[in-house]
Order: structure tokens, then C-alpha cells, then sequence
């Protein structure tokens, strides 16, 4: 599994790629040419025709209506058109030799060039995976670890209270006809709370494992299934299905409640059993989502292989260039696509501990094949994608203090709200009880060791509910991940309320969601002073918040609030 965590670098927090690891001690907060012959010459269309090496997939991004014009530098670069998408304009090409994007990239109708490839990774981290169980005591809240009122798992759950999301069950619990996708590493559809509220027939997988990366290193593992495509009802990972549960597990009698326990969750994957995404499914997996009818989408990760997608950077080389050009056109397009077909479009602004607004070094990128890091001068040009892309809600995280979990990105421009998202270090020592609790599928739980062949849970990060004769599984987790879906939630019930009919059940107006999302989240100000120190493991460091209550860097327009969702008038 890939996640982001966060690790000391000279005093400041940095995000890195690190496998599945535990975050409850101090040190879990430390990090477990082009071919001689020139672009466009004949010798090097020649060589790029006629060489017996193996041929490689590339999305050509073209400008308006230079379709055909693209096409003929295609073929004038050595490669071949196979295919692409009219509506978010590429070409997807075959060609021998890298030389093939800088020549391709070169003609004018072209706007951006990126290998069909492995290019972002779901942004959260696990809470406590090591932390001893310990005997039981209160919650962050304040209430006992003792059977609550509502679902059996309902006590732990602060993060509902926090948004009063536990009240707003009973007046708005969502419409059945309203559709949530989860652009993801899968959901489990058969977790006892999840199930209910999933459709499967609606649900798409876009990928297909790969077992090993671009240099013969272990990727995805051995395929579980024929072809090495999942079924539409698998999540390897268990990131898709956290997402899913804290959106929308019902009212069941079973462990937890979502924030809108009556709406349907529609898979839609994008992303590999290792985290990974590719870029194509992550631009099918939007057109789909906008084609089918889905209200909200929840993206809960960032593009890849670049952390900051810079469109000039001169340390990077030309292909580089291009390859990041394509992210942030070819994303945008995927966007405008979805949002233009009734599409509320909400992310997790990202756990790198940092300034958006004032990004200074990216020393994390390119990601992917993993090794291939360098340390590269970035600023406010370069872009985070999908949260900083246009027409995208970006939540922060806040701890159950509510202030900005330490881990959280933030900015002025950047944030556009605030979400519980989980901080086990938000009060003295850690705590896993602080973070958020949400759906684990139990072959992900037993093939990373988090529970015994008797299913008992090995340490605090996992809780297991037995009701109904049969048990269920959750896991505590921390992340900006973990916010984004609490927004998405909230976001449902305002469309189950406000949307008009339509053939696909409702619509709603993205601009008017967002409206609304803004006018009922609790206005929260900046710290007092505004200069805020985090003091964790020894570790300390500074966040600026920058506005005013109307809207700032830390809270964006306020955290979200399930309650005034469920009882605002239009």
C-alpha cells in the first residue's frame, strides 16, 4: 500500500512515498537522451519506425481543433494513433523510444505529452498500526468506550459529532437516488457496511494490476484475478473503502454511520493495488462518473509523478516538461468534462505539511518509477492536481481539538474547507482514538498482519463489531484522505435536498452545491497568534494562517457541517 506520510527533513516536514507503517511513536514520524539523431530528422523517424525494441502507449494532448494537425506530427514523429478522446482532446499514441515526446512535443498543436504510466498516490496514512490496545478509556470527545447511542461503534465516532452529522441522520439521511462516486483503489462491496449502499452494477474498474513497475521492482504483486482485473466489488488497498464507509455506511445496526447513510456509493477505480494511479483511468474514471449520472466524486489522492506540476521548470528536461504540461491540461479538461455534467467535484488538498500557496522545493518528484527523485526549485506556478485545478473543493484536515492537523496542507487560495480528518497527535502523547474510524475490508486487514487467524484485531488501530451474527471491521486512519469525504457526504445530503429530477435520478448544479457547502460550514478563524507551533515527538515546526473568518489558509470557509446541511433553506 502507498501512502503519504510525513518525515523530518532539517527541521521541516516533507512528503515521501513509504510502504503500510505505523504512526503512534515518535519514530513513525520518520521516514520508515534523446537519440543522436535530432527530434523531427528522418534518421530518427526512421529509427523510431523501424527499431525492434518494445513500443510504448503516450497521451497526446492537442490544442482546439488541431486534431488533424496532431495526428500528422504523430506519424511525422515515428509513432502511431491508436485511439483518444474527442471529448478531452488527446491522441493515445504508440512509439518506440522516448525520443518520440520531445519531437511529438515540439509541433505547435500539441499542448502536452505523458507515457500511459503509474502517476499518483492516495494521500493517507494509517493511524496507530503498532499502538497496544491498552485498557479502555474515554474518546476525544469525552464519551466512554461503553455501547452509545445509535450504531454499536457510534462512541468513537467524534467526527460525526464534530460536524453533527449524528443529528442530521434523523432529518436528512440522503436519497437513495442520488449517486457518490469514489475515485479510488476500489471499495469493498461486500463489507457488511458497505454493502447495502453500494452499486455494483454502476461500478467500473479501470485499471489492470500490474505486477511489477517500469524496472522489473514488485508493483502490484502477483494478480488475484484472471487478466489481472479485480472485480468492480474489490479494494486490495482498503484506502476506497475507508473513503466509501465514512461517506455513506448506512443505518444498519452495524458498526459505524456515514455522513449520508442513505446514498449510493458507485466505485469508480482508478487506482492500483499499490496506491498508484494511472492517468488514463484517472481521466476515464471522471468522463464515466459524468456520463452515468454521478453527483459527487471524492478524490482522495494526488496526480502523479510530479508532487508540483510546473509547466517551465528549467531543471526539469524537455520531456518533463511535457509530461507535466499533460497532467495539468489533460486533468483540467477531465474536470471541466465532469463538472459541466452536474458533477461536484471534491479532493484532499494533500499531507505534505505545507504552504500551497508558497511551495519553495519539491524534493518527492518524480514519484514514480520509484528512485528517480530529485530536488528541484518550485513556486506558486506550479500546480498540485486535482486540488489545485479549477473548479475542485480542497479540504483540509482538522484534529478533534479542531485545529489544522499538523500533517494537513493549507493556503489562502489553496483551501477551500475543512473536514475532521484525524491528528493522533492532536493532544498529549498519541492516541488512535483521535483519528477516524471507517470500513476495513478483512483480507486487506489479514494480509498485512493487523489481525489473527481468529480475527482478533492486533492492536488499537483496528476495531472488529460482531453483530447480526456475523462480524465486521474498521480501521483508524489519519489524512487529508480522511476529510475530503466527509465534505463529499455533506455534499450529498445538499443535492438529496435540493436537486431537481432527472433520467438519472437527480442533478444539481455544481456551482450551487458548492454555494451552499460554504454557507452552512462553521466559519473557524485563524489561531491567535496566527504563526501556529506544533510540537510533536520534539519535532516543531510553524504554519501561517493567512485571512479572516470569511475564508483563510487553515479553514478555508469553514469546516463543514452536516447539521446546518440538513436543516438550511434554499
Amino acid at each position: 500500500m502507498q501512502i503519504l506520510r510525513l518525515s523530518a527533513d532539517g527541521g521541516r516536514m516533507r512528503r515521501v512515498a513509504s510502504c503500510l507503517t505505523a504512526l503512534a511513536t515518535a519514530a513513525a514520524l520518520t521516514a520508515c537522451s534523446p537519440a543522436a539523431a535530432g527530434p523531427g530528422t528522418k534518421a530518427h523517424q526512421s529509427a523510431g519506425r523501424q527499431a525492434g525494441g518494445p513500443r510504448h502507449e503516450y497521451l497526446v494532448f492537442y490544442a482546439d481543433g488541431r486534431l488533424d494537425q496532431a495526428r500528422a506530427a504523430v506519424e511525422q514523429a515515428g509513432g502511431s494513433a491508436a485511439g483518444g478522446d474527442p471529448r478531452l482532446g488527446y491522441l493515445l499514441a504508440t512509439a518506440g523510444d522516448d525520443a518520440f515526446v520531445t519531437s511529438v512535443g515540439g509541433d505547435p498543436s500539441v499542448v502536452g505529452v505523458s507515457p500511459d504510466r503509474a502517476i499518483g498516490y492516495a494521500s493517507s496514512r494509517t493511524a496507530a498500526a503498532a499502538a497496544p490496545a491498552g485498557p479502555a478509556r474515554a474518546f476525544p470527545d469525552g464519551t466512554s468506550p461503553a455501547r452509545a447511542k445509535g450504531e454499536p461503534l457510534a462512541g468513537r465516532q467524534w467526527d460525526m459529532k464534530m460536524i453533527g452529522a449524528d443529528r442530521a441522520h434523523a432529518k436528512a439521511p440522503g436519497s437513495r437516488k442520488v449517486l457518490v462516486g469514489v475515485i479510488d483503489t476500489g471499495v469493498d462491496g461486500t463489507h457488511p457496511d458497505v454493502a447495502p449502499n453500494f452499486n455494483r452494477a454502476l461500478s467500473r474498474n479501470f485499471v489492470t494490476d500490474r505486477p511489477k513497475d517500469d524496472r522489473g521492482g514488485t508493483l502490484d504483486g502477483p494478480c488475484e484475478a484472471r487478466g489481472c482485473k479485480d472485480p468492480v466489488d474489490e479494494d486490495d488497498d482498503g484506502h476506497g473503502t475507508h473513503v466509501a464507509s465514512t461517506i455513506a455506511s448506512p443505518v444498519n445496526g452495524v458498526g459505524i454511520a456515514g455522513v449520508a447513510p442513505n446514498v449510493q456509493i458507485v466505485s469508480i477505480r482508478a487506482g492500483q493495488d499499490s496506491g498508484f494511479f494511472f492517468l488514463k483511468p484517472s481521466l476515464d474514471a471522471l468522463t464515466y462518473a459524468a456520463d452515468i449520472g454521478v453527483d459527487v466524486v471524492n478524490m482522495s489522492y494526488y496526480v502523479d509523478p510530479w508532487l508540483f506540476n510546473c509547466r517551465d521548470n528549467p531543471s526539469d528536461s524537455k520531456k518533463q516538461q511535457l509530461e507535466q504540461r499533460a497532467i495539468v491540461v489533460g486533468m483540467q479538461r477531465a474536470l471541466d468534462y465532469a463538472r459541466g455534467r452536474g458533477v461536484t467535484l471534491i479532493s484532499a488538498i494533500g499531507n505534505g505539511s505545507s504552504d500551497l500557496g508558497r511551495p519553495k522545493v519539491d524534493s518527492s518528484s518524480p514519484g514514480y518509477p520509484r528512485g528517480d527523485e530529485k530536488v528541484r526549485k518550485v513556486n506558486n506556478s506550479c500546480l498540485n492536481v486535482p486540488a489545485e485545478s479549477k473548479g475542485v473543493i480542497s479540504v483540509s484536515a482538522v484534529g478533534p481539538s479542531g485545529r489544522k492537523a499538523i500533517y494537513s496542507d493549507y493556503g489562502v487560495e489553496q483551501t477551500d474547507l475543512a473536514a475532521p480528518g484525524g491528528d493522533a497527535a492532536d493532544g498529549k502523547g498519541s492516541d488512535v482514538t483521535r483519528s477516524i474510524l471507517a470500513a476495513a475490508p478483512e483480507r486487506v486487514l489479514r494480509a498485512t498482519g493487523r489481525i489473527g487467524k481468529d480475527g482478533a484485531p492486533k492492536g488499537a488501530d483496528v476495531v472488529r463489531d460482531c453483530e447480526k451474527g456475523s462480524c465486521s471491521y474498521y480501521q483508524y486512519l489519519d489524512g487529508t484522505s480522511m476529510a475530503a469525504p466527509h465534505a463529499t457526504g455533506v455534499a450529498a445530503l445538499i443535492v438529496s435536498r435540493f436537486g431537481r429530477p432527472s433520467k438519472d435520478g437527480v442533478t444539481m448544479n455544481p456551482a450551487d452545491v458548492e454555494r451552499l457547502l460554504y454557507r452552512t460550514a462553521t466559519p473557524t478563524s485563524c489561531p491567535k497568534p496566527r504563526r501556529f507551533s506544533y510540537d510533536v515527538y520534539g519535532e516543531g515546526q510553524t504554519h501561517l494562517c493567512e485571512g479572516g473568518t470569511s475564508k483563510n489558509g487553515f479553514y478555508g470557509h469553514g469546516v463543514v457541517n452536516a447539521w446546518n446541511a440538513a436543516t438550511v433553506r434554499p
